[in-house]
C-alpha cells in the first residue's frame, strides 16, 4: 500500500470516529448547536486551505500537517463544548464528502 493510501486510510479512521462523536452530542441540543458552529468554522477554514476543488489525498495531507488551528478555533468559538479534536475530525469527515475523488464512502480511481 503506497504511503499516500496509508495516510488517507489512517486519517479516514480518525474522521469517522469524529463523525460518531458529533452524532453522540445529539442528546443535548445546546451542546450540539455549539459543536455544529465549531465544525462549520473549521470547514470554512478548510475551504480556504484546500480550496473548493480538492482530492481526498490533499485533504489528508492538510490533516497530516496538524490540526492545532482547529483546536484553537474550537476554543475561540465555544470553549468547553467538548473534545476539540473530535470536532475537528468530524469537520474533516464532512469536508471529505466534497472531494473530487470520493464517493459512497470510498476513494474513486482517477
Amino acid at each position: 500500500m503506497p504511503a499516500a493510501d496509508s495516510s488517507f486510510e489512517n486519517a479516514l479512521f480518525q474522521w469517522e470516529e469524529g463523525r460518531r462523536g458529533l452524532r453522540a452530542l445529539s442528546e443535548d441540543p445546546a451542546s450540539r448547536r455549539q459543536a455544529e458552529r465549531v465544525v462549520e468554522a473549521i470547514r470554512d477554514e478548510l475551504r480556504r486551505r484546500v480550496g473548493i476543488t480538492f482530492t481526498a489525498a490533499e485533504l489528508a495531507e492538510s490533516y497530516a500537517q496538524g490540526t492545532e488551528w482547529c483546536l484553537q478555533l474550537a476554543m475561540d468559538i465555544a470553549p468547553g463544548t467538548g473534545d476539540g479534536q473530535t470536532l475537528a475530525d468530524a469537520a474533516f469527515w464532512l469536508h471529505l464528502q466534497g472531494a473530487s475523488d470520493f464517493a459512497g464512502g470510498r476513494r474513486l480511481a482517477v
